[in-house]
């Protein structure tokens, strides 16, 4: 079992309709797809590529022997300890932001990753047409529901990681299984090291690396503003034995102050007279239930909210 691939050009010729079906099949029943020629540039990737590399190893690697899962793995070896060690994931990871410190030891890294910015966050509301247009909403309306409105508020960030060889890969985890809190995250992720899996009807299948291709997954917003009919959905990382595993993740998420709900014209379609399957409530909120609860079940963060 593989995870669809998605031919983007096609939305723009005769197979729009097959391509338009194909990417609610991907949201409906994956909620994990990889798009192809989706207009991002193969020699921007391969700069992208290069420059994490670059980074990781002259800015990165030296301390992550010194890391909290190293160090964590270590003692649980040399103590001859079953099991796994617990609430700590085998990755280096970073985050690129409009408003945080970005690494400046590795050259053209800065410009790299602000022009591959700029093209995922265009992609990433091309995408969100797409689920706008599948669901029977007005064109825009996840846009404006993340930004509050018809400003730019909304959250773009870009997680940086790497998963680097592990030498007892059966004893760490190298990203403990949840789901993602925002809206849509795509991934760039590495074209040979597997390892992302999706549990997907009760089994975890490998996310399969495809050069250049970029992975689209739906968060817990998507699901809440679709009132259930996109899910969000469990995924995680293995600890690889070989092989140093890429990561670049890219979330449109909402402003911490837009307030998300289901789309009444959703509710309205499953049944007048049932209530929305899910609370109205202010992003920021729930990222602080989130932050408690990241890897446990989701069901009980949309309970909290709607106690509140």
């Amino acid at each position: 079992m593989a995870i669809p691939v998605i031919d983007f050009s096609k939305l723009n010729g005769e197979e729009r309709a097959k391509t338009m079906a194909q990417l609610a099949n991907g949201c409906e029943e994956w909620g994990f797809f990889q798009l192809v020629n989706h207009g991002i540039s193969e020699e921007l990737l391969e700069r992208v590529r290069k420059v994490c590399a670059d980074c990781y190893k002259t800015e990165r690697e030296g301390n992550f022997k010194n890391s909290k899962p190293f160090k964590a793995l270590e003692e649980l070896v040399q103590n001859k300890g079953k099991g796994k060690v617990e609430n700590v994931d085998w990755e280096d990871v970073f985050l690129l932001s409009d408003s945080n410190e970005w690494p400046s030891n590795t050259p053209g890294f800065k410009e790299t990753m602000a022009e591959y910015r700029v093209e995922l966050k265009k992609l990433a509301e091309k995408v969100m047409e797409v689920m706008d247009e599948n669901l029977g909403l007005t064109k825009g309306h996840i846009k404006r529901a993340f930004n509050g409105g018809e400003g730019d508020n909304a959250f773009f960030g870009t997680k940086v990681s790497h998963y680097p060889p592990c030498p007892h890969p059966e004893k760490v985890n190298g990203l403990r299984a949840h789901t993602d809190a925002g809206g849509v995250i795509l991934l760039f992720q590495d074209d040979k090291v597997k390892g992302l899996q999706i549990l997907k009807d009760g089994e975890w299948i490998d996310v399969q690396p495809l050069p250049n291709a970029i992975v689209i997954n739906t968060g817990d917003q998507i699901e809440v503003l679709s009132n259930g009919r996109y899910k969000s959905v469990w995924h995680r990382v293995l600890a690889m034995r070989d092989g140093n595993r890429r990561s670049v993740a890219s979330f449109y998420n909402p402003s911490l102050n837009a307030t998300i709900a289901p789309a009444v014209e959703l509710v309205e379609k499953v049944n007048k007279e049932v209530e929305q399957g899910y609370p109205e409530f202010v992003f920021g909120d729930y990222m602080s239930v989130y932050a408690e609860q990241k890897f446990l079940p989701k069901e009980p963060r949309f309970q909290a909210l709607r106690a509140m």
